[in-house]
């Protein structure tokens, strides 16, 4: 199944380096400030989510999947056999709240040890897969960071009340 839109890049493909992403959220911060680009990066990843299940065919589908299946839906689209964004070692469920064990996040690649760089854009793709899978709006908070001594980007999504 097809997660990505039509190449018209008809020589190079559809996918682009992580350094230039780096450099695109970098400039996003420099012009427009580190909170105002959060926003802006957690909004576009959590549009790029909500078309990855559309493309699925799994928007308000989630009671019918596993976590098992969620995990590997979301590999399928923003990890080595997607878009490349990320790698999702495990998602758990307490209650409504949902847990992702990430890591190679395109956010922390080039990052020096201690950074306070947060996966504002992983963030958002996850929330907006979980959210339209769901039928649901979700927060999302990065609770740990690779960057800080843990051996995950963890992601942490519970109900917008």
């Amino acid at each position: 199944m097809e997660v990505a839109e039509r190449s018209v890049r008809h020589e190079l493909g559809d996918f682009m380096s992580a350094v230039c992403f780096k450099a695109a959220v970098t400039g996003m911060e420099e012009a427009l400030g580190e909170k105002a680009a959060a926003i802006a990066l957690i909004a576009a990843g959590r549009q790029r989510g909500k078309q990855v299940v559309q493309a699925f065919n799994l928007v308000d589908q989630g009671a019918t999947l596993s976590l098992e299946e969620i995990q590997a839906k979301l590999n399928l689209a923003l990890g080595k056999e997607g878009t490349r964004l990320c790698i999702i070692d495990k998602i758990e469920r307490d209650g409504e709240t949902f847990t992702c064990y990430t890591r190679e996040t395109v956010c922390s690649i080039g990052e020096p040890e201690g950074s306070s760089r947060k996966c504002t854009y992983t963030l958002g793709a996850i929330q907006g897969f979980l959210e339209a899978l769901l039928g649901k709006r979700l927060r999302g908070h990065h609770t740990e960071s690779v960057l800080r001594g843990s051996h995950h980007d963890v992601l942490v999504y519970s109900p917008l009340i």
